[in-house]
């Protein structure tokens, strides 16, 4: 056999793999996402019955035991008293607030035209209000997924990490890590109140840089414990053990340049920590990592990295570069009287490396409010 024979038979091979692969995403995709519409629902029809007998709980509970038992007699597991409970939750959850209230076209038809017909009730609602045909909302996140954001209390959080989830592709596992790190109060931190509305209709709209600033930046994922003796080199080498971790945490648009990368001058050599690119603002972005207090000597050191990437690096068609200071602590005064008061470049941000606590970043956003 020729070799371009065995080429060609390869590129087949791949090509083929690559719609089956393909094309078994899609399946699984089309199976959540109807299985969601399906309970969603289910959770309907469960409320509905309810309001037309005005029963007791004790009552509504009964009859959840009861058809808990046929539906699983006659479709097998999943259909437990509690699972039916999430159910009839979900939909007094997502009746009332959508993020999308627009159909999707990958709902079967009858399922879809049940669903339109849906009216706007919900346990609670006053019945002298103007009845409403209810839009059908935009589900495009697995069940587990809802189950998660279900348990998100506030409304404008929940649909800031239900569109984040989505737009980015978040495992479970991912939308979890992003909750516990409380990503929705650390992006809110730096905005007003109109910033804030706009997380929860939009999610994380990257337009100037200080769009992808978070204070603090949470790396738990180098399992350094907080207030251990490491040096600067010790942090380096975690965040690029756990790179793509760490990327994930910068946010959108980050891809990795390099990290001690070397530029000189008057024959002296200076050494960037780690250097990105972020392909949405169009620009470098250098990273300096400080274990101790920052310092006004640490600000104009990474005065001088940007200023020599703006000169001698960036093209012509690329944005200045920014610059993000990591540390363990600073002091905003001192930041905000060594920076110059236009400054749209260089940015402090305090790092952690466990978990914060919630409770602390709300009260932090409350004291700016």
């Amino acid at each position: 056999m020729s070799n371009i024979q065995k080429i060609d038979k390869n590129g087949l091979f791949e090509n083929i793999k690559d719609l089956l692969v393909e094309a078994r995403k899609f399946v699984v995709r089309n199976i959540n996402q109807t299985m969601v519409y399906t309970y969603f629902e289910i959770g309907r029809m469960i409320v509905e019955d309810e309001q037309k007998g005005e029963r007791r709980a004790e009552y509504g509970k009964q009859v959840l035991i009861d058809l808990s038992k046929r539906l699983t007699e006659e479709f097998g597991r999943g259909f437990s008293v509690e699972n039916l409970d999430r159910m009839r939750y979900f939909y007094q959850t997502y009746s009332i607030s959508s993020t999308v209230l627009t159909k999707s076209a990958s709902i079967p038809q009858a399922l879809s035209d049940e669903l339109q017909c849906t009216e706007n009730q919900h346990i609670g609602i006053s019945a002298t209000l103007p009845r409403k045909s209810l839009p059908i909302p935009n589900f495009r996140l697995s069940w587990s997924h809802y189950l998660k954001l279900m348990r998100i209390d506030d409304i404008a959080e929940r649909q800031f990490y239900e569109i984040e989830a989505a737009n980015n592709n978040w495992s479970l596992r991912e939308l979890q890590r992003q909750y516990d790190s409380a990503l929705y109060q650390r992006l809110a931190l730096s905005k007003d109140k109109q910033g804030i509305l706009e997380l929860s209709r939009k999610g994380q709209i990257i337009e100037k840089p200080e769009d992808a600033i978070k204070d603090p930046f949470i790396v738990e994922f180098t399992g350094l414990p907080e207030n251990s003796r490491y040096s600067e080199s010790d942090l380096e080498q975690k965040l690029i053990d756990k790179l793509e971790h760490f990327l994930l945490e910068l946010g959108k648009g980050f891809t990795f340049v390099g990290r001690q990368v070397r530029f000189t001058f008057d024959e002296k050599h200076f050494r960037v920590d780690l250097v990105f690119y972020n392909r949405i603002l169009q620009s470098f972005v250098l990273v300096d990592l400080k274990i101790g207090d920052l310092t006004h000597q640490d600000i104009g050191q990474m005065q001088m990295y940007v200023n020599y990437y703006d000169r001698f690096v960036r093209l012509e068609h690329e944005n200045k570069t920014i610059g993000i200071i990591l540390c363990r602590d600073k002091n905003e005064t001192l930041v905000k009287i060594t920076l110059p008061e236009d400054n749209e470049q260089i940015f402090a941000s305090r790092y952690k490396t466990v978990l914060p606590s919630k409770e602390e970043l709300k009260k932090l956003i409350e004291s700016k409010e």
